[in-house]
C-alpha cells in the first residue's frame, strides 16, 4: 500500500508493505539519480537482524550508531556528522537510515544538517518508528533540558514501512508502539470493542495515514499537526525524568500511553468531557495491552517543571485536550488544576 504526504514539490510516498526495505534502490534511482554514494545509518543488533539486506545501488557505508534514546545527543550527532565528512559525501548522495524513531531523529538530522541538507530516505523498523517518527520530517536530538529541543523539519525522498522488520521486535518495542497507534485511534473517534475486527497492519495503515493527511494539511505544526502530540505533555515530561536516571527506563509509547489517560481526566476536570470519554480511552488503552500507572519514582513536582519546559508551551502549561467540539490545542492551564488532576489519576492506581 502507498500513501501520499503531499506537500507540492517535496511530496513523497509512504510504502507499507512486507519487502518494502527493497525498494531502496529504486527509490534512490527515481529521486536521486545522480547519487553515487549512500551512507546506511543504523545499529550494531540491527546489522544482525535476518532482515537486514538494504541494498542501494551504490557505493554504501554502513554507519553504526547507539542503541535507542541514547543515540540522540548532539555528541553522536556530532560523530555522526565527522564520519560522513571523512567519506566525502556530497551533495547529491544519500543517507538511509534503517531502524526505530531513535535513529530516524537521529539520521534525519544529520540529513538535513550536512552540507545544508542531503538527501534522506527513511526505513522505519520499529513500530512507533513506522506510524510516527519516520513520517512528516521531524527531526531532532535531545538535550539535557528536554526531549527534542535541537533539530528540524526535512522531509525524506520516500518512507519504507517493512512489515517484515517489525516480526523481529521485542515485546517491549511492540507495545511501545502501540501508545502511538492508540493515540491515533482516539483521535479518530475510536472505541475499544472496534479493535476486535482490526488487523495489526490496519492499525499501522490507519496510523499513518491520518498523520499523512494531517502534515499535508500542516507541515511545520502551526495549526492541525499539534493535535499529534495528544498525550505527548506528561509523557516528554515523563521521559525527561527517567532519561536523567536511564535512557532505557521508561520508552516513549509507554510515556504517551500514560499522557492520554492523563490527558483526559484533566479534560474532565476543566469540563470539555464527561465520565463517557474517560471511560473510551480507558477501556481502548486496556483493549491495546498499555499500562497507564505512574512509577512512584517520578514526584509530581519533577513532572509538572518539566511540563512547563515542554517545546509545545508558550511560557505556560499547554495540552493538547478533547472537547466538545473536538481536540484542540490548549494553552494556560492552572498548575494547581494540573497538579490536582495528576494526583488524583495516581491515586486511581
Amino acid at each position: 500500500m502507498i500513501i501520499t504526504v503531499d506537500l507540492g514539490p517535496r511530496s513523497y510516498d509512504i510504502v507499507l508493505e512486507e519487502g518494502a526495505r527493497r525498494e531502496v534502490k529504486e527509490l534512490i534511482s527515481s529521486r536521486a539519480p545522480r547519487a553515487k554514494v549512500a551512507v546506511i545509518v543504523t545499529s550494531k543488533s540491527l546489522t544482525n537482524q535476518p532482515w537486514f539486506d538494504v541494498e542501494t545501488g551504490l557505493r554504501q557505508y554502513v554507519l553504526e550508531v547507539p542503541e535507542g534514546e541514547a543515540a540522540k545527543t548532539l555528541a553522536n550527532l556530532d560523530d555522526l556528522l565527522e564520519r560522513m565528512a571523512v567519506l566525502e559525501l556530497s551533495r547529491e548522495d544519500v543517507v538511509v537510515a534503517v531502524g526505530g524513531g531513535a535513529i530516524t531523529d537521529l539520521a534525519g538530522f544529520a540529513a538535513a544538517t550536512y552540507l545544508r541538507g542531503i538527501a534522506l530516505i527513511q526505513v522505519p523498523t520499529s513500530l512507533v518508528g513506522q506510524v510516527d517518527a519516520a513520517i512528516g520530517g521531524k527531526t531532532g536530538v535531545n538535550l539535557r533540558a528536554g526531549k527534542n529541543l535541537v533539530g528540524a523539519f526535512y522531509q525524506p525522498l520516500g518512507v519504507l514501512c517493512d512489515f517484515a522488520t517489525l516480526a523481529t521486535l521485542p515485546d517491549r518495542e511492540r507495545l511501545g508502539g502501540l501508545g502511538e497507534v492508540a493515540k491515533c485511534w482516539l483521535l479518530e473517534g475510536g472505541f475499544a470493542a472496534e479493535l476486535t475486527d482490526v488487523s495489526p497492519h490496519d492499525l499501522i495503515v490507519m496510523s499513518v495515514q491520518l498523520k499523512a493527511n494531517i502534515v499535508s494539511q500542516d507541515e511545520r505544526e502551526s495549526a492541525s499537526r499539534a493535535l499529534l502530540n495528544y498525550g505527548h505533555t506528561l509523557a516528554h515530561a515523563l521521559e525527561k525524568v527517567s532519561f536523567a536516571r536511564d535512557h532505557d527506563e521508561m520508552r516513549h509509547g509507554e510515556a504517551v500511553a500514560i499522557g492520554l489517560a492523563y490527558a483526559v481526566r484533566l479534560a474532565r476536570a476543566l469540563g470539555r468531557v464527561g465520565d463517557d470519554e474517560v471511560v473510551r480511552h480507558d477501556e481502548v488503552l486496556s483493549a491495546l495491552g498499555l499500562s497507564t500507572s505512574i512509577p512512584h519514582n517520578y514526584p509530581t513536582s519533577s513532572l509538572l517543571e518539566a511540563m512547563a519546559h515542554d517545546k509545545k508551551a508558550h511560557h505556560d502549561l499547554t495540552f493538547v485536550l478533547a472537547g466538545a467540539e473536538g481536540f484542540e490545542v490548549v494553552h494556560g492551564v492552572e498548575p494547581t488544576v494540573v497538579s490536582d488532576v495528576l494526583e488524583q489519576f495516581r491515586g486511581e492506581q
